[in-house]
């Protein structure tokens, strides 16, 4: 079985440099421990803790471009082990993305997870789903309380993902994950508080009974 993702990203160019580098050996006949051609357990849990990922299209004029793409924890659903869907929000209403995949389907998606130091890559073919036209899909992608305007779906079918190692990764966490990791020391300054409050309350009463009369 081969290593799909290393099939695609893999050409004569790298080849060539990954000679000139002396690491060609490693990769001839590289198979990889499992099948990435389908969406695993692991994968899965990961895509639905994302809040955002990276989206790299390739334009008619073979420039590619790359665009950030956000939402709510979760808006990238696994709609199956080979296909991932997420909704199209209103944006600055240049349209890039959509026509790149119009024109071209293939795309590669980078999903981050800072804090962890890990990253899913995803090559997949992109096709455009308007709203009305399957409505489980759009009733999966619709996001709970999200204000943004849905214009159309994409729908992402897998052809291969990989993991990268957590090598020059910077940690970095959100607003919601320093609060979560701070409010202990909140809770525990919040009783310490208390506490000296309660304790100074007493020492003054114990000094106003010992006053002579």
């Amino acid at each position: 079985m081969s290593y799909g993702f290393l099939d695609i990203a893999v050409t004569p160019s790298v080849r060539s440099v990954q000679a000139e580098m002396g690491v060609d050996h490693l990769w001839s006949d590289f198979k990889g421990t499992r099948p990435s051609d389908r969406f695993t357990e692991s994968e899965a849990a990961f895509i639905a803790e994302r809040d955002s990922f990276y989206m790299a299209s390739v334009s008619e004029t073979g420039w590619p471009y790359v665009q950030h793409r956000g939402g709510p924890r979760g808006f990238l659903k696994l709609v199956d082990d080979r296909t991932l869907a997420f909704a199209d929000y209103r944006g600055n209403l240049q349209y890039i993305s959509a026509g790149n995949v119009a024109a071209d389907g293939r795309a590669c998606l980078f999903l981050m997870d800072y804090p962890r130091r890990a990253r899913l890559k995803i090559y997949a073919h992109v096709d455009i789903v308007p709203l009305d036209a399957d409505p489980a899909l759009t009733a999966l992608i619709s996001p709970q309380g999200y204000r943004a305007k849905m214009e159309r779906i994409f729908r992402l079918r897998l052809d291969a993902f990989d993991w990268n190692c957590p090598q020059h990764i910077t940690p970095r966490f959100t607003e919601a994950e320093v609060s979560a990791a701070v409010q202990p020391l909140r809770d525990r300054l919040s009783q310490l508080e208390a506490d000296n409050a309660a304790l100074r309350a007493r020492l003054g009463l114990e000094q106003k009974d010992g006053e002579a009369p």
